[in-house]
């Protein structure tokens, strides 16, 4: 969380890679999310700086705010590197609801839906955009009872606090678990935040600098056995952006 000193953020960041699979940026559908404007070998800097302001599609003004003031919260910017809305987070988000990922296209979704054991996994009937719609409606409610205000419009200290009540599952909302709402904004956050830029998050492959990661290199033979030494090249994208 964001109270934390900053080096324990960023080793939080370099460990939380391994908590996203190849197979979970999985939710990033390369023919829906790939955006037509992206010339391959384009230098990051000029990529930024004709970069539009992106206007969301599934989130509406209310849920966009939240999921940015959310995001800044889980992933905050510092010396180290840039947060999850200089990266670009919440657009990688709002592309993901339009993807086959976020409505449940290869989940089974017929029921019985009820309460099993954490060993049988997911068992709500609400598919990821259900998650969001839903869920933050919900979040929203909660502060303006407790605190007189929607969550975007609070201060960052009581965010925060926010946050970690639906971690712990101490806040009271109704339609999502709040665990279950929590945990699907911190995988979709850490999805974006090192995703391949082609998805509309990791903005200049910021993040990948950040950990040392190569990206989408052709080859790696000159350097499989040189274990523990620095990669010496910067970030190379799908898409053939270099860093």
């Amino acid at each position: 969380m964001s109270t934390d000193q900053p080096n324990s953020r960023r080793r939080f960041l370099r460990t939380s890679v391994a908590l996203v699979p190849i197979a979970s940026v999985a939710g990033c559908d390369l023919r829906s999310s790939s955006p037509s404007a992206t010339t391959a070998g384009n230098a990051p800097a000029a990529a930024d700086a004709e970069r539009a302001p992106y206007k969301p599609t599934f989130f509406d003004a209310k849920e966009w705010a939240f999921v940015q003031a959310a995001a800044d919260r889980l992933i905050p910017a510092d010396a180290e590197g840039p947060g999850a809305l200089e990266a670009g987070v919440p657009e990688f988000i709002d592309r993901q609801m339009e993807t086959p990922y976020a409505h449940g296209a290869t989940w089974y979704m017929q029921g019985p839906f009820q309460q099993g054991v954490p060993e049988l996994g997911y068992q709500l009937k609400l598919v990821p955009r259900d998650i969001y719609r839903l869920g933050i409606a919900a979040v929203n409610r909660y502060c303006e009872k407790a605190h007189g205000k929607a969550f975007a419009d609070l201060d960052a200290p009581t965010r925060d606090a926010v946050l970690g009540d639906l971690e712990k599952g101490a806040a009271q909302i109704d339609d999502v678990p709040p665990g279950v709402f929590f945990g699907q904004l911190l995988q979709n956050t850490r999805e974006g935040y090192f995703c391949d830029p082609v998805h509309g998050g990791n903005h200049g492959m910021a993040a990948w600098k950040m950990i040392g990661f190569p990206g989408a290199r052709a080859d790696f033979m000159d350097f499989v056995n040189q274990n523990g030494k620095p990669y010496p090249y910067g970030p190379v994208s799908i898409n053939g952006e270099r860093s």
